[in-house]
């Protein structure tokens, strides 16, 4: 028994160590992303001339995704610390969405044009106010965590954030009769607002996969009790594991 159980510590011991590996490059690669954005903003490198309706800075906004969404698929490691992740932890991050806020002001000062302020603004706020009420119904019953209602809520914010860049695009220039008093969506090319699409956005829209992936994995682990339900099922929520799945 004293064998088993020294065995376990150093299995846990490692597992802990591999996690604390992981979060440390994780947190640096964020660094050098955030500095990357405010370099790309600072320098002008995507500014959208000629305009088109599709940004450069819009790549920004894709390439992360594109990348966290290759690591997820092709390494085990990588995996195995997204399902790892609380769900609630995840989902509550979402009430910092109401920053979006900040592009009703601009487009009264005349910073950027109400044909993106207005539905970037307002679908920003909606699903950050909307998170508290997404919260509190987890914490009633944890079981909703891997609901269709949760799955609705991560995918509408998903599709606020494509209405966002649609808008931004439609509201870049490219078509004329769309632009009021010669106001665009230029200010989002450049630092500091660039940070909204190329850190900010694409920060939000992993923070949703994560969620997504997580919810059909413990899915297929209640479909399927052959697949590992240690990674599949740990941290729903705070209650105990007997409600929690």
């Amino acid at each position: 028994m004293r064998t088993e159980a020294s065995a376990h510590r150093r299995n846990e011991d490692r597992r802990q160590s591999r996690t604390g590996a992981t979060r440390a490059a994780l947190a640096g690669l964020v660094l050098i992303w955030f500095a990357a954005a405010c370099g790309i903003g600072v320098g002008r490198l995507l500014v959208n001339d000629p305009v088109s309706l599709f940004p450069p800075v819009a790549v920004t906004a894709v390439l992360p995704v594109a990348v966290f969404l290759a690591l997820y698929t092709l390494s085990v490691r990588f995996r195995a610390f997204i399902l790892a992740q609380n769900i609630r932890t995840l989902t509550m991050l979402h009430h910092w969405r109401v920053i979006g806020f900040a592009f009703l002001p601009l487009y009264a000062f005349g910073v950027l044009p109400g044909l993106f302020a207005w539905p970037a603004g307002m679908g920003d706020i909606a699903i950050g106010l909307v998170t508290p009420l997404v919260i509190a119904r987890i914490g009633r019953d944890p079981a909703w965590a891997t609901s269709a209602g949760m799955v609705r809520f991560h995918l509408l914010g998903l599709l606020d954030f494509a209405f966002a860049f649609a808008a931004a695009g439609l509201a870049a220039g490219a078509l004329p009769a769309l632009i009021v008093d010669g106001v665009t969506s230029a200010p989002l090319d450049v630092w500091p607002l660039n940070l909204f699409p190329s850190f900010i956005v694409p920060i939000f829209v992993i923070l949703h996969l994560s969620v997504l992936l997580k919810i059909r994995h413990l899915r297929q682990a209640l479909r399927h009790p052959d697949i590992p339900a240690g990674t599949a099922r740990k941290d729903i929520s705070p209650a105990p594991s007997g409600t929690a799945e």
